[in-house]
């Protein structure tokens, strides 16, 4: 049985990759700041995969989206297979989202500013609108993608730019509609993931969780399991940190039936940002 790569400073992975620091690290996997042999940085995923299987899927998930390119989606260069690892390598961010959240509460006390808010979250909308979307290519089939593990710390910051990360657990979608063992993280994931299947609105619902956290300073689910292998049914959301003129808006995008949900990611975001005057020009500025 080969041994899994060692992660640790000054670790050459790869030829002419060199580990500096770690960035940030998680449950499956580890992002480190890594050195180039041209004098380049980039951001290097470790994505744990001990099973062949599900390095396999992993892999192909990543892959597939490679070749798909948006101003607001993350920018991938190369996909390697290791041994315990699916590793690929990325544009280095300043931060994400939720570093931003924690920057706002050490510095003001407070969430995020809705105007921030609404206008990084344009941004994000519009991505995973073109993703979701029915027009991309794979094995000759015309395809939507959803994001899967949508959240505050897969949009990175580049600027005043939101970029959506972290491929791993993409899924093309052939139908409005296909079954898929429940993944992602519990916090985010919409009614249908945890009855075992996306839908063309499952990462809406995300965004819509998303917004409340950023916004708010909390999520509209506070009795999450703390995996998919417990039987659980999403109650009546606790919007109750955000003001109330936005509370039907956001409730739509977490309604408990995908076809009652926002037609797009985007007509739920503008409608937010129309309560705080945030006009479209101004989010475009920000693309």
């Amino acid at each position: 049985m080969e041994q899994s790569l060692a992660l640790q400073c000054g670790a050459e992975p790869f030829p002419g990759y060199k580990l500096n620091h770690i960035l940030g690290r998680g449950g499956y996997a580890e992002v480190w700041h890594s050195s180039t042999a041209n004098g380049g940085t980039v951001a290097l995923k470790f994505m744990r995969s001990d099973d062949p299987v599900s390095a396999a899927k992993e892999l192909r998930a990543i892959q597939s989206m490679k070749s798909i390119r948006h101003p607001n989606l993350i920018r991938i260069d190369q996909v390697w297979s290791v041994p315990g690892y699916v590793v690929f390598s990325m544009e280095l961010a300043d931060g994400s989202l939720m570093d931003l959240l924690y920057a706002y509460y050490e510095e003001y006390g407070t969430p995020i500013v809705p105007e921030r808010v609404c206008q990084y979250l344009s941004q994000s909308a519009v991505a995973i609108d073109f993703l979701n979307a029915h027009v991309h290519e794979l094995d000759g089939q015309r395809v939507a993608f959803q994001h899967g593990d949508l959240k505050p710390s897969n949009l990175l910051l580049f600027g005043d730019t939101v970029k959506l990360a972290d491929f791993g657990l993409a899924v093309p979608m052939n139908s409005s509609r296909v079954s898929r063992n429940p993944s992602g993280t519990v916090q985010f994931a919409s009614t249908e993931v945890f009855q075992g299947s996306l839908t063309d609105q499952s990462d809406q619902f995300a965004l819509a969780v998303t917004y409340c956290l950023l916004r708010g300073g909390q999520l509209p689910y506070t009795d999450s399991p703390p995996s998919f292998r417990v039987p659980y049914t999403r109650p009546i959301p606790d919007l109750g940190m955000l003001p109330e003129a936005e509370r039907h808006i956001v409730a739509r995008g977490l309604a408990a039936s995908p076809s009652a949900r926002w037609p797009t990611c985007r007509a739920m975001i503008e409608a937010l940002s129309r309560i705080h005057n945030v006009s479209m020009t101004e989010m475009a500025f920000f693309r």
